[in-house]
């Protein structure tokens, strides 16, 4: 098939199956064209829990996929690429969890959306980029565990000095390797221009950042700004947005480092096998699964 005619089936699949095909910024442009909401990945999960779909076609990696489970426990939950997973994810596992609680029970632990549906069930409450500052600042103990992103985790200590933010060791291998000294470069050619970071960027960049926020923030940002020019640091996949939403501005990626390969295996193909044998199935165990939807909703309650 050409690629149009690729379009049309998925179009009539999606229709048929009665499906809703959700995109993370960070997907290639062709999965975000086709996409019926495109977003960052907790409200990807938001967004499908309140539609009629029977069937959720979910364009990113494989935490996320579980996370609409966890919000959609009777929606069949498709991930086109089975192998697409998050680093950073895997960097906590549950085990790791359980110990930290048997040596630390008044601690309370906060977990990043990136993680799977097992290390939420563990957690006390999750959080995003985006509210990670209130769900830690609202939580009454003075000391937590904060998993698996040591780089939001210091962020968010550099903010809430009053707190004692016990830094768990795991990054996001695309942010993490930008360097402090690519900024200088950038920043050199384009010495008037803003950059705006995610804080899964380490410490280096994100001191040097004129704006620091989750990827739909950044979105924002550079959306409302009046200037018309920007630098970003965050994965180059929200580059397509941006460029949507804004097509009189310009927009310049801080480092070629910042493209996620899991988030680019998706293809057209991908999405047209998935709907039409409707296979890798996501499930997540009930048990888990209640456990888990507790942390989002504490979060809910503390980050809003």
């Amino acid at each position: 098939m050409t690629q149009k005619e690729m379009i049309e089936e998925i179009q009539k699949l999606k229709e048929k199956k009665n499906a809703v095909i959700l995109a993370h910024n960070y997907q290639i442009p062709e999965i975000q064209d086709i996409a019926d909401i495109v977003g960052d990945s907790l409200k990807l999960s938001e967004e499908a829990a309140k539609t009629n779909a029977d069937c959720i076609v979910f364009c990113g990696v494989h935490f996320m996929a579980e996370s609409a489970k966890i919000l959609s426990p009777n929606k069949k939950v498709l991930l086109p690429v089975e192998d697409a997973t998050c680093p950073m994810a895997d960097m906590v596992n549950k085990d790791d969890l359980v110990n930290f609680k048997k040596e630390n029970p008044h601690i309370p632990i906060v977990c990043y959306v990136n993680s799977s549906a097992e290390v939420k069930a563990e957690s006390h409450v999750c959080c995003t980029s985006s509210n990670a500052l209130r769900v830690v600042e609202g939580l009454k103990e003075d000391t937590v565990l904060f998993v698996p992103d040591v780089n939001l985790g210091s962020y968010i200590k550099s903010k809430l000095t009053q707190k004692n933010i016990i830094l768990w060791t795991g990054y996001c291998i695309t942010h993490h390797r930008v360097k402090g000294s690519e900024v200088e470069k950038v920043k050199t050619k384009y010495p008037h221009t803003k950059l705006l970071v995610h804080p899964e960027c380490n410490e280096d960049v994100v001191k040097k950042a004129d704006f620091v926020g989750s990827t739909s923030e950044i979105i924002q940002y550079a959306s409302t700004c009046e200037d018309e020019e920007f630098i970003i640091g965050t994965e180059m996949g929200v580059l397509h947005s941006l460029q949507n939403k804004n097509p009189n501005k310009k927009f310049y990626l801080l480092s070629q480092h910042l493209t996620c390969l899991n988030m680019k295996k998706t293809t057209l193909e991908d999405v047209y096998k998935a709907l039409y044998y409707e296979k890798n199935e996501v499930k997540v165990e009930e048990e888990i699964r209640k456990k888990a939807l507790q942390s989002l909703n504490k979060m809910l309650e503390l980050g809003r």
